[in-house]
């Protein structure tokens, strides 16, 4: 009888599994990383910043340092290597984050009409060839592969260079989502293809980056975030509409860049005191983490940042491009789901995605067996994620890549 009993009750701890694991397991990895930064570390909204202070702390001049002196910085320079020390989100203010600045500007610069053709060409081009259960993120980040590369070189990628630019921007956000190890093969490839093609871009690189500082320019600003960013604001609203079936693109749009913000935290280091006007001060030196998700459930709503620190360089291309792409989606294809959706999107946006006007076999079957493999799969996913980002974590600590840095480089380095 006890047999029975005791195998009754691990039957229904392990059918449970889903339902509670995952949340136990991603408190633990949350709880991890709020301690890399240690004491210096305030988050905002939190205890000393509230919602109502968040937009004058973001936007306030001494809210500008971005990599030296953050603990924080080591393991997202880990994540984002090659070349992090040129990454336009992680140098510091100065001369070279201005250069660099304006260059990513003008190359981003398009009107509005040709952007809309060129995200609609590149899905026509690009799109793999692919439907039934899919993987949104995966399957559009092709799509954002080639269409980065002809904002960059003004002319088509082709079957090998897109799958470079894929391989490493796949490789970076599945380490950043530690959902697995960094593979610097991988990315090192690319950085061996950009250097072979660098004389064929037609815009005027930062003149203060030396050439091997310019093919890290573009790897990290164009074929690691803008593919990134592109491919998972893309698959969240894709998975808003599929589960909506349908609806106005502009307004899924707006509640997605609301509900799900591609930046979770985005930490500056105070180069100066700051004092709010309720009479804390935050002291010079401390890690600002700025919390968006909580910002955007307080009712702020700010998807690409605030124009007074570093505003998000593709705030005005980003929003055509990725309705564009959408748009061209849904002309040919309908979606539905059934999985989950969080912000992290760490199971890459499952979606049944089959061609317009046909015939869906077994299309209820098809999302229930969709939804309860989403489930399993977060279990043995979230203790994936606890395993390898406390490992990734570790590591980061151990190389110091954006200490030591600064240590060999001195104090007029990084901007």
């Amino acid at each position: 009888m006890e047999i029975s009993l005791g195998l009754g009750a691990a039957v229904l701890v392990a059918a449970s599994l889903p339902y509670w694991l995952p949340r136990v397991v991603v408190a633990l990895r949350m709880w991890l990383f709020a301690r890399i930064n240690g004491s210096a570390g305030i988050t905002v909204p939190g205890e000393l910043v509230d919602a109502s202070q968040f937009l004058r702390v973001y936007s306030d001049p001494a809210a500008s340092g971005r990599s030296r002196g953050a603990a924080l910085s080591d393991l997202f320079w880990y994540w984002l290597s090659p070349g992090a020390e040129v990454h336009q989100e992680h140098l510091e203010r100065g001369p070279r984050y201005d250069e660099v600045a304006r260059c990513t500007r003008r190359i981003l610069s398009m009107p509005s009409d040709q952007a809309e053709r060129l995200a609609a060409d590149c899905v026509r081009d690009a799109l793999p060839d692919r439907t039934g259960l899919v993987r949104l993120r995966d399957l559009v980040m092709p799509v954002w592969a080639e269409l980065y590369h002809r904002v960059v070189f003004d002319q088509p990628a082709g079957a090998e260079a897109r799958r470079l630019i894929v391989d490493n921007a796949d490789d970076v956000v599945t380490a950043l989502k530690c959902c697995g190890l960094r593979h610097l093969d991988r990315r090192l490839r690319l950085t061996a293809h950009l250097d072979r093609v660098l004389d064929r871009v037609p815009h005027d690189l930062p003149a203060l980056l030396d050439r091997r500082e310019q093919v890290f320019y573009l790897q990290g600003t164009f074929f690691n975030t803008a593919v990134v960013q592109s491919s998972e604001a893309t698959a969240h609203l894709m998975m808003v509409l599929a589960a909506r079936a349908g609806g106005d693109l502009d307004e899924a749009f707006e509640e997605t860049s609301r509900r799900f913000p591609l930046f979770g935290i985005a930490h500056r280091i105070t180069t100066d005191a700051i004092t709010l006007p309720t009479g804390p001060v935050i002291p010079s030196g401390s890690v600002l983490c700025f919390d968006y998700p909580e910002f955007h459930r307080s009712g702020g709503h700010i998807p690409f940042g605030v124009a007074a620190n570093r505003p998000c360089p593709a705030w005005h291309l980003a929003p055509i491009t990725v309705k564009a792409v959408a748009a061209e989606l849904l002309d040919r294809f309908t979606f539905a789901t059934s999985a989950s959706h969080t912000r992290p999107l760490a199971n890459r946006g499952p979606c049944l995605m089959t061609p317009r006007g046909a015939r869906v076999p077994l299309r209820g079957s098809r999302l229930a067996w969709l939804r309860l493999r989403d489930r399993w799969e977060d279990v043995g996913r979230s203790v994936t994620q606890l395993v390898l980002g406390t490992y990734m974590v570790r590591d980061a600590r151990r190389q110091r890549l954006c200490e030591r840095y600064f240590e060999r480089t001195g104090p007029a380095a990084g901007g």
